[in-house]
C-alpha cells in the first residue's frame, strides 16, 4: 500500500481516484451480445454458455432433482449459518415495511402514498472465483418481503452444467422462484428480454465483473430498471493510536480479496499505527489462499496520515465509501458526522465482514462514490410508492382558484379548464 503523508486539500481529488473500468471498450462485445440474445432466445444464451462457461445446457432452467441434490451436497453447518443470516436478514429489512398515513393537507383534500411490490424482479449471482451465495439472502430475503410475486435467479453453471450447490440451498430459503443456468451478457439480456425459458423482468438486481456491469447499463436505458450503478467493491477504514492494527489489517484484507480492481483505504490521525498496520498486512496477506488477488488489490490502495479528526472526516465524506469501518474509540462521535457512505461499521468488533453475511443489513451498496446520491438495496428497492389524492367539492373550493392561476400562467388552458368546470358545478 502506499503511504501518503498529509496531503494538501487541492491534492484530495487524485489522491482518492478509484481504479476506473473503461466500459466503452466493452460496449460493442456487450451489444453485439445483447442482439443476439433479444433475437435468439434461449438458443442465443445456450450458445454463449458453450462459449464463455464451456458448458453445454439441454436446459437452463435448474430443476427440483437439481435443489434435492444440492441439499444434500450442502453441510449442516453451513446451512445453520445460511438460516441464521436469513433470519437476521428478513428481522432487519421487515422493520422497514412502509405504513400507509392519509394527510389532509386542506380541508377536503386528502393525498396518501400506496407501496407496492415490483411483480417481477431478476437477480444475478456471481458464480466465477468466488460464488456469492450470500448475495442471493441480501437479494431474495427483501423481495419476498415486499411481496414481489416473481423472483427468478441468473447464475453462471460450472463445466459439468452443475450450480453451485450453496446458491441453490440459499435460493430455497431466501424464496426465490426460479432458478436458471445463465452467465454474464446473455443473463443480463435475458433477463431483461425474455427468452423462452427465462421471464422477462422490470428491474435487475445484483453485481457482476465489468461486462455484467456494462451490460446492466445498457439495458436500463430503455428496457429495464437496475438497482444501481456499479463498480468495483471498496472499504474505507478510519484509525487513530488506540485502533487495534490486527483488526485494521484484517478489515482491509477481506475487502481487498474481493477482486484485483477492488480498493482498501485507510485514513489515520496516528504516524505511529502505520508501519504495524504494514507489518500485519504482510503477515496476515501470507496466509490467504486469494493472496495473488489481494496483492493485486493493495497496489491500488493506500494509507493516509492527516493532521485531525476533522480532516479525516472532511476526506472521508470526499471519498463517499462503499464500506466505512470506523475503529476509534470515539465511534459514535464520528458517526454523527457521516453524509457520504453505503455501510457503515462502529468500533473495534465490527468488522465489514459482519455485514456482508449476516449482522441483517444489506451488503449490495453502491460503489465507486456513487454513495453521495444513492443508497444501498432496502425494502424500498423493490417496491414503488403510488400516490393518490381524493377532493370533495370542499376541497376544489380551497385550492381551485389556486390551481386556475397557475394553469393560466403556464399556458396550459386545458388544465385550467378542468378545473373551473368543477368550480362552476360547486356554485
Amino acid at each position: 500500500m502506499k503511504v501518503i503523508e498529509f496531503p494538501d486539500r487541492d491534492e484530495w481529488g487524485e489522491i482518492l481516484t478509484r481504479p476506473s473500468l473503461d466500459v466503452a471498450k466493452l460496449q460493442d462485445t456487450v451489444n453485439a451480445v445483447l442482439q443476439k440474445i433479444r433475437q435468439g432466445g434461449d438458443s442465443a444464451v445456450r450458445e454463449y454458455e458453450l462459449l464463455f462457461d464451456k458448458v453445454h445446457l439441454d436446459s437452463l432452467v435448474v430443476s427440483e432433482d437439481e435443489f434435492t441434490e444440492a441439499d444434500s451436497l450442502v453441510d449442516e453447518s453451513l446451512k445453520s449459518s445460511i438460516k441464521l443470516a436469513h433470519e437476521n436478514i428478513a428481522r432487519f429489512h421487515s422493520s422497514q415495511k412502509f405504513q400507509t398515513q392519509k394527510i389532509e393537507v386542506q380541508p377536503g383534500v386528502t393525498c396518501w402514498q400506496k407501496a407496492v411490490a415490483i411483480e417481477k424482479v431478476g437477480l444475478y449471482i456471481p458464480g466465477g472465483t468466488a460464488p456469492l451465495f450470500s448475495t442471493v439472502l441480501m437479494l431474495a430475503t427483501p423481495a419476498k418481503i415486499a411481496g414481489c410475486k416473481e423472483i427468478i435467479l441468473c447464475t453462471p453453471p460450472n463445466k459439468e452444467g452443475k450450480v453451485n450447490p450453496a446458491i441453490l440451498v440459499a435460493a430455497k430459503i431466501a424464496g426465490v422462484n426460479k432458478v436458471f443456468k445463465a452467465g454474464g451478457v446473455q443473463a443480463i439480456g435475458a433477463m431483461a428480454y425474455g427468452t423462452e425459458s427465462i421471464p422477462k423482468v422490470y428491474k435487475i438486481f445484483g453485481p457482476g465483473n465489468q461486462y455484467v456491469v456494462a451490460a446492466k447499463q445498457a439495458v436500463s436505458l430503455k428496457d429495464v430498471a437496475i438497482d444501481m450503478p456499479a463498480g468495483p467493491s471498496e472499504v474505507e477504514v478510519l484509525a487513530d493510536e488506540n485502533s487495534n492494527p490486527q483488526f485494521v489489517a484484517a478489515d482491509l484484507l477481506s475487502q481487498a480479496e474481493h477482486g484485483v480492481d477492488s480498493q482498501v483505504l485507510m485514513i489515520t490521525t496516528s504516524k505511529e499505527i502505520i508501519p504495524a498496520v504494514l507489518r500485519e498486512l504482510e503477515l496476515q496477506l501470507n496466509l490467504l489462499p486469494r493472496k495473488e488477488i489481494a496483492s493485486q488489490s493493495l497496489e491500488n490502495s493506500k494509507i493516509i496520515l492527516v493532521r485531525n479528526q476533522e480532516e479525516m472526516m472532511e476526506m472521508s465524506n470526499e471519498y463517499a465509501p462503499e464500506h466505512l469501518i470506523i475503529s476509534t474509540d470515539n465511534y459514535m462521535e464520528l458517526a454523527d458526522k457521516i453524509v457520504n457512505a453505503g455501510s457503515v461499521f462502529l468500533g473495534k468488533f465490527s468488522c465489514e465482514s459482519a455485514g456482508d453475511y449476516a449482522s441483517g443489513t444489506n451488503h449490495t451498496l453502491p460503489t465507486n462514490g456513487y454513495a453521495k446520491a444513492y443508497s444501498g438495496v432496502s425494502l424500498d428497492s423493490f417496491i414503488r410508492k403510488i400516490t393518490f389524492q381524493e377532493l370533495t367539492a370542499e376541497g376544489i373550493g380551497k385550492i381551485g382558484n389556486a390551481v386556475e392561476e397557475m394553469a393560466k400562467n403556464e399556458q396550459l388552458d386545458a388544465h385550467k379548464n378542468a378545473m373551473t368546470l368543477r368550480l362552476k358545478s360547486i356554485k
